[in-house]
């Protein structure tokens, strides 16, 4: 589980977080909510690493994977069904070892490699990233098209998708439902619903928080 036990904040001077209390258990679904600038995204990019608190404790647990999706756009000639199968590295790295062992002719390594890729579920993998695809509102024929043939809200839909795709403990997502038209944020709390592990979310929509979480983390004052 992750725990912050009386954690603080500061950014330029400013307190952003004070004396904060949260755990979060294994397939937890918490929303999390509050006004601009509450610090929402910050307790995010704490649980990313991405700062350092300034006082109190953060246990993160080391084993856990912790997926959300990259505050770039992306962009690119890379088809985006390869670009939403880049979000799971294990499997990408095994590809790159099968492909390796190939040029080598290592018949017994390929054995072993195509166990793992099997195990890892690699012969779904493109079926599955399309499904995710299909499901933010991309058409079967958009999906060999190239990140650079979209606009910048449909990349921002690719980055969503990306970070739903890689096999994680917890998933931490930053208002998904921008963007996504009704038909695409129904599937997405369906989709919500049915993840087994942890997710930590920012919306500021209630229903859709509501229908998607199992409890909800106020930050104010």
């Amino acid at each position: 589980m992750i725990r912050l036990s009386d954690v603080s904040l500061y950014l330029g001077g400013r307190e952003i977080l004070a004396e904060v209390d949260l755990t979060l258990f294994p397939g937890h679904k918490a929303g999390i909510v509050g006004g601009n600038g509450a610090g929402k995204t910050s307790l995010l990019r704490l649980i990313r690493k991405e700062l350092a608190v300034d006082s109190g404790q953060l246990e993160i647990p080391g084993e856990w994977v912790i997926s959300s999706a990259d505050q770039q756009m992306p962009s690119g000639k890379k088809a985006i069904i390869d670009f939403v199968m880049d979000g799971d590295r294990q499997l990408r790295a095994i590809e790159n070892q099968i492909q390796g062992a190939e040029s080598e002719g290592c018949g017994e390594t390929l054995g072993q490699l195509h166990a793992e890729y099997d195990a890892v579920g690699g012969y779904s993998a493109r079926a599955r990233a399309a499904e995710l695809l299909n499901g933010l509102g991309f058409a079967p024929s958009d999906i060999e098209r190239s990140i650079d043939d979209f606009s910048g809200g449909w990349r921002v839909r690719l980055g969503l998708a990306q970070a739903m795709f890689c096999p994680c403990d917890l998933l931490l997502l930053d208002e998904p439902t921008n963007h996504l038209d009704v038909e695409a944020i129904i599937w997405l709390e369906e989709w919500i619903r049915y993840f087994q592990h942890a997710v930590l979310l920012i919306s500021h929509d209630r229903e859709f928080l509501d229908r998607t979480v199992k409890s909800i983390i106020h930050i104010h004052n």
